[in-house]
């Protein structure tokens, strides 16, 4: 499970590193960046289902950071807020695929360093089947259960991040849940 609280030696050291970038030392916000890319990259590419616009979304979500440095008041704070803003910025980018009428294909993963070819095909093919069965939920549901099973938020995280009680978070959870069941099921069946 995910916490936000850092260790008291690394809360000091990211602290310093906020401090020096709010000041405009860049070499300071490249290394808060670098201590978070893998969260907000994780985020969007569960989120979006492929890794330009994912990485689109990540580029994005650390330049509205840079522009917010000086309203975050501690680095307590960093984590959650990237998640509400990685989640924000992966809305805003379906909004705009739909206004438009265009979804991406996705492309073919990259080679596998998996040994077994058939047991790398099958991972493959499961994660093309979540990417699939993650586009069709609301953006709420997918922002959910992405935070909640995906990056293993607790609940009272993932409330927090979009701004919703725990009780709604479990809901839309638990709903997220039985149309992805229903979505493989589906598929499943017609493919095999």
């Amino acid at each position: 499970m995910a916490d936000f609280r850092l260790k008291a030696e690394d809360a000091g050291q990211s602290a310093g590193l906020l401090d020096r970038a709010k000041t405009g030392d860049l070499d300071a916000f490249d290394q808060l960046m670098r201590a978070n890319e893998k969260q907000v990259l994780g985020t969007a590419l569960r989120l979006l289902g492929n890794l330009a616009d994912a990485q689109d979304a990540a580029q994005e979500a650390f330049l509205r950071l840079y522009k917010s440095l000086n309203r975050l008041p501690d680095v307590q704070g960093i984590k959650a807020w990237l998640y509400r803003v990685t989640v924000n910025v992966c809305n805003d980018m379906h909004r705009a695929r739909r206004r438009r009428g265009w979804e991406p294909l996705s492309g073919p993963e990259p080679a596998s360093s998996q040994p077994d070819p058939e047991l790398a095909w099958a991972h493959q093919e499961r994660g093309r089947l979540v990417e699939m069965a993650l586009k069709t939920l609301p953006e709420k549901e997918r922002a959910a259960v992405v935070l909640r099973d995906m990056q293993g938020l607790s609940t009272r995280e993932v409330a927090g991040i979009l701004g919703s009680s725990e009780v709604t978070v479990r809901s839309q959870i638990s709903v997220a849940r039985g149309k992805l069941k229903k979505f493989t099921d589906r598929y499943l069946r017609k493919h095999l």
